[in-house]
């Protein structure tokens, strides 16, 4: 794999960026949770309308990490939707709604997936899809997300001042090849204060950016969606 620089992180790519971050996705959950195509067609297929892709890849090449956030519409939240079926059987939006969540201005954090083996700078890989997953709710007043996180991936985030808050009701349990997930839910602004305080260190790289050398960030602009609220979100499952 190629390290030429600068590597370039897109907001909501098109045409073949966007198939090399949907590639990337799929190959990083058949190898570390081993989802297959089919699968994923099944679980992703009715959120495709709603779906955006952050992506982080070499100029002209392969995309090393991608992000799918899911946008408020009546197909509604996939990690809501799954909260509601087995192994939680909990409504997921009331569960949300009881938390303080408004839907409305909320998106699901539905994936996030790195190639292993990465040097240079794509090392940062995830932080740079972090700074622009924390940019992009912000510049689309969409302050809360819900997702249903590995827990190994949890701690990670954890460790780096991502605050996060078990939805109520709801446990760890196996999920789509994962050990243990639970279902979570996090108010950005609220988290990004709590990493500036506590974590200054990965807030001046990851929400700042700085240190993000050899990648080339989206501008401001870049980071507004054009497409966000297509359609109301549901209110319940």
């Amino acid at each position: 794999m190629s390290n030429l620089l600068p590597l370039v992180l897109s907001v909501d790519p098109q045409g073949e960026v966007l198939e090399a971050a949907r590639a990337c996705e799929a190959d990083v959950f058949l190898e570390t949770y081993g989802n297959t195509a089919e699968e994923w067609e099944q679980e992703y297929g009715a959120y495709e309308s709603s779906s955006i892709f952050i992506a982080l890849a070499e100029q002209g090449g392969d995309v090393l990490g991608a992000a799918r956030l899911l946008l408020p519409s009546s197909a509604g939240f996939k990690s809501l939707d799954d909260t509601s079926r087995p192994p939680w059987n909990v409504d997921g939006y009331r569960a949300a709604e009881a938390a303080g969540v408004d839907l409305s201005r909320t998106f699901d954090f539905a994936t996030i997936g790195v190639r292993r083996g990465l040097e240079g700078a794509a090392r940062f890989a995830s932080a740079a899809m972090f700074h622009a997953i924390s940019k992009v709710a912000l510049a689309n007043d969409l302050p809360n997300a819900v997702m249903i996180m590995d827990e190994h991936a949890r701690a990670l985030v954890t460790a780096i001042g991502g605050t996060t808050h078990v939805l109520p009701g709801t446990h760890t349990a196996p999920y789509l090849g994962s050990p243990a997930s639970t279902p979570l839910w996090s108010n950005v602004p609220q988290m990004l204060d709590n990493q500036r305080r506590l974590y200054p260190d990965a807030y001046r790289l990851i929400t700042l950016g700085i240190g993000l050398d050899g990648i080339s960030l989206p501008s401001e602009a870049d980071y507004v969606l054009s497409r966000r609220f297509a359609e109301p979100v549901l209110e319940s499952a």
